[in-house]
C-alpha cells in the first residue's frame, strides 16, 4: 500500500493525511539534508559546555576532589545531586518505550525513539559522577562484582546500596540500549535502501543487520519487542527504588523513610517527561516535524506531568506529616529547617516548580500553548534538580549535634561540571537527531494506516505501513 485512502479523515496522531512515502521523506529529511541554523547554534552552545566539562574533569582528576566545595558536614553535594537527577531523567524513555507499548498507547509512536535515546544519554551522564567522585576513576574496576580483588579473596560489599546501583544501572543501560537499537533496525533498513553514496549504504547495511521486511521477520520482530518491553518494565520501578535506598537505608533525619522508593520513582518519571517535552518542542521546531509531533502528543505528556507532579506534591506533604506525627525530635527539626533554614530558598523554589507549576496543566489552553509548555517543562527540571539538592545538602549540613553543622558553598568547579554535563547530554542528542531517524517511521505509518482504515472501513492493516 503506497497511499492512504483519499476519503480518510485526518489521522489522530498526525497532522493532515501524508502518504506513506511522504512520511519516509519527512522523517529522513534531517539526515539527508543540511541542518538549519538553529541546529548549528544549539550544537555550538552544547559543544562549548562540553569543553568546560572536559577541562574541569581533567583538572579534577589531576588535583583531587578537594577543588569541590565539600566539607566534613556535606560529603555529598553537587555530584550525587547530579547523579540522581540524570538517572531520573532516563526513566521517561523506558516508560514511553516499554510500559506504553504493553498498554498499546499509540501516542507514544512519534516520541518513543527520542525518549529512548534520551534515556541512554542520561544514563551515560549519570555514570560520570561515581567515577569523578572516586577521584581515581581508574579504580572503578574494583567496584564491579564480576572479578575478585587481585590482592586476595576480597569482594565488594554486596550489602551496600552503592553496589546495588552498579547492578541496577548497568542492567538498565543494557536493556535500554538493546531496546533502542532494536527499534531502529526497520528504519535503518529504509535508510539503507534510500542511501546514495557507497559509504552510507555500507554503514546502514551493516547496522540494519540484513533486515528484509518479510512477514516472518516482522512477526519475530514484534515478539522480541514485546519480550524486551516486559523485561524493561520492572526496571522503571526497580532502578530508582534502588537509588533511593542509598538514602533510605541510612539513619539520617529526612532520609530514613519508607516513602522514598515510590517517591523517587514518581519524581524520576516526572523529571524525565519534563526533559522529553523540552527536547521534542526544540526538535519539532528545528527539524520541521510538527506534522508528526503534534499538539496531541504534547497534551498527553502534559497530562502525565500533571499526574506525576501531583504525586510528588503529595509525597512532600506526606514527609512533613510523618515528621510531625512521629514525634521524632531530629526528624521534626529537619523539616522545620528545610522550610525556615539557610537553604529555604531552595525548598520554596522546589515547591514552586514541582508542585504549583504542573497545576497549570489542568487548563486545556495551557496544554495547547507551545511556549508555555516549553517554559514549564524547563521549570519542572529546575525544580527536580533542586529537590535532589534539598534532600542531600539540607539533610547533611545540620547533623545531630551542632558541632557537626556546616554550610556547603559550590565552587566554580562544581558549577562547571553541572553546566558541562548538560553540554555532553545535548551534544549527544543533537548528533543523534542529525545522523539517525529520531521518529520511528514504521510505527507512525502503521498508526496512520490503521486509523485511516478505521475511519473508512477499508480494512487495511498496520502492516501496510510497515512495508510502505
Amino acid at each position: 500500500m503506497d497511499k492512504l485512502p483519499e476519503d480518510a479523515t485526518e489521522p489522530r496522531w498526525t497532522t493532515g493525511s501524508p502518504t506513506l512515502h511522504q512520511i519516509t521523506v519527512d522523517i529522513a529529511a534531517p539526515m539527508e539534508g543540511k541542518p538549519g541554523r538553529l541546529w548549528y547554534a544549539c550544537l555550538a552552545v552544547a559543544v562549548a559546555a562540553l569543553m568546560v566539562l572536559l577541562g574541569v574533569a581533567t583538572y579534577l582528576i589531576a588535583t583531587g576532589i578537594g577543588i569541590w566545595g565539600l566539607n566534613n558536614s556535606v560529603g555529598w553535594a553537587f555530584d550525587i545531586t547530579n547523579f540522581v537527577f540524570w538517572i531520573g531523567i532516563g526513566h521517561a524513555g523506558t516508560l514511553i518505550s516499554a510500559i506504553l507499548l504493553l498498554f498499546r498507547q499509540r501516542w507514544r509512536n512519534s516520541i518513543n525513539r527520542s525518549a529512548e535515546a534520551m534515556t541512554i544519554f542520561a544514563v551515560m551522564c549519570a555514570g560520570l559522577f561515581p567515577l569523578l567522585h572516586m577521584g581515581r576513576p581508574w579504580n572503578f574496576f574494583f567496584i564491579l562484582p564480576y572479578f575478585p580483588n587481585q590482592h586476595g579473596p576480597l569482594w565488594v560489599n554486596f550489602r551496600s546500596p552503592l553496589v546495588w546501583d552498579v547492578f541496577a544501572i548497568s542492567t538498565y543501560f543494557t536493556i535500554s540500549l538493546v531496546f533502542w537499537y532494536l527499534g531502529l533496525i526497520p528504519d535503518l533498513a529504509t535508510m539503507r535502501d534510500r542511501a546514495v553514496g557507497k559509504i552510507k549504504k555500507l554503514v546502514f547495511g551493516i547496522l540494519s543487520v540484513g533486515w528484509n521486511g518479510s512477514h516472518r521477520t516482522w512477526s519475530r520482530y514484534e515478539i522480541v519487542s514485546m519480550i524486551l518491553a516486559g523485561l524493561a518494565t520492572p526496571l522503571v520501578l526497580s532502578v530508582h527504588s534502588i537509588v533511593s535506598m542509598d538514602f533510605a537505608t541510612s539513619l539520617l533525619p529526612g532520609w530514613h523513610t519508607t516513602i522514598f522508593p515510590p517517591y523517587f520513582v514518581a519524581g524520576a518519571i516526572y523529571s524525565g517527561f519534563g526533559m522529553v517535552m523540552t527536547l521534542l518542542i526544540l526538535t519539532r521546531q528545528s527539524m520541521n516535524l510538527q506534522r508528526y509531533i503534534t499538539m496531541r502528543h504534547l497534551d498527553s505528556m502534559a497530562r502525565v506531568l500533571l499526574l506525576t507532579g501531583s504525586i510528588v506534591g503529595f509525597a512532600y506533604a506526606t514527609e512533613f506529616f510523618s515528621a510531625w506525627y512521629g514525634h521524632d525530635l531530629y526528624e521534626r527539626y529537619h523539616f522545620i529547617n528545610r522550610a525556615t533554614g539557610p537553604y529555604r530558598w531552595g525548598f520554596y523554589l522546589m515547591v514552586l516548580c514541582n508542585v504549583l507549576t504542573p497545576q497549570l496543566y489542568w487548563f486545556k489552553r495551557v496544554r495547547n500553548n507551545v511556549a508555555i509548555l516549553f517554559i514549564t517543562s524547563i521549570l519542572v527540571n529546575v525544580g527536580m534538580w533542586f529537590e535532589r539538592f534539598v534532600i542531600i545538602v539540607v539533610s547533611l549540613h545540620r547533623a545531630f549535634l551542632p558541632s557537626g553543622w556546616g554550610m556547603f558553598y559550590p565552587t566554580i568547579f562544581d558549577i562547571g561540571i553541572l553546566v558541562g554535563v548538560f553540554g555532553l547530554f545535548f551534544t549527544l542528542f543533537l548528533l543523534f537527531i542529525r545522523f539517525a531517524p529520531m521518529i520511528a517511521a514504521w510505527e507512525v505509518k502503521g498508526v496512520a494506516v490503521d486509523q485511516a482504515s478505521s475511519h473508512t472501513g477499508a480494512g487495511h492493516g498496520a502492516e501496510g505501513g510497515h512495508h510502505g
